[in-house]
């Protein structure tokens, strides 16, 4: 149960970090009234991360197959999954992401001076609604970002076959949603409490990851890669 526990800890950390979410909490930030904002973008995304949630874990069905092979499988996931976290975290630390990186940079740009000759918009389509600075425009971009993804898929399977009963299925669901949507939820607690103080906090954050983000996610890829491959092995033996 330990085991299965950590891995939905683990998997909800890898969700928290959601590029559409991310993208989504810097627009908000930057117009007028984000917490109306942030409040209508969370309730739609609470709507549907939960709703399918459980309806998805709810209708997984176990089989003969599943709980005989499942301790087997486990570990080489683990071991397979950390593996790839440490290659990344060396990738990350020797930079031979970089001339991939510029080619994506240099890519994108051609693509947005594309655009602007050709008089389209420059961004993305839940971005432009999200700029209309509407809670009930929010609500709706929240909840069609908020479709199950990897990793959220990946923690019901672990849900369903922890098997916990219906309560705590329900609750770790619930856990997990919140989980992910911690980087919208700080900050707008924040505007309804201290709004002054969480706007200095936000720009000191972004100014850190502008700084250490790159060694903050070297080392948080490495400790993760090292965790699962030394409990895939000990499980193994």
């Amino acid at each position: 149960m330990s085991s299965q526990l950590l891995d939905i800890f683990l998997l909800a950390l890898l969700a928290m970090f959601n590029p559409s979410l991310l993208a989504a909490v810097t627009v908000m930030l930057l117009l007028p009234n984000p917490k109306r904002l942030m409040a209508g973008y969370l309730l739609g995304a609470y709507v549907t991360s939960m709703t399918l949630g459980l309806v998805i874990v709810f209708s997984l069905s176990g089989s003969s197959t599943e709980s005989t092979s499942k301790h087997t499988i486990g570990p080489v996931e683990d071991i397979v999954v950390g593996l790839l976290a440490v290659t990344i975290a060396f990738v990350l630390r020797t930079g031979r992401d970089q001339p991939f990186q510029q080619r994506r940079r240099d890519k994108k740009d051609a693509k947005l001076k594309a655009k602007v000759e050709a008089g389209k918009p420059t961004e993305s389509l839940p971005l432009r609604m999200l700029g209309k600075g509407d809670p009930k425009v929010t609500f709706v971009v929240g909840a069609l970002l908020s479709f199950p993804g990897v990793s959220y898929l990946d923690a019901l399977d672990h849900i369903h076959k922890l098997n916990p009963g219906t309560v705590p299925t329900v609750l770790l669901v619930i856990g997990f949603c919140l989980f992910q949507q911690i980087l919208l939820e700080v900050p707008l607690l924040g505007y309804v409490f201290a709004p002054e103080g969480t706007q200095d906090t936000i720009n000191r954050f972004k100014a850190w990851m502008g700084r250490k983000g790159r060694p903050a996610a070297t080392i948080g890829a490495a400790v993760i890669g090292v965790i699962l491959v030394v409990r895939g092995i000990v499980t193994l033996l």
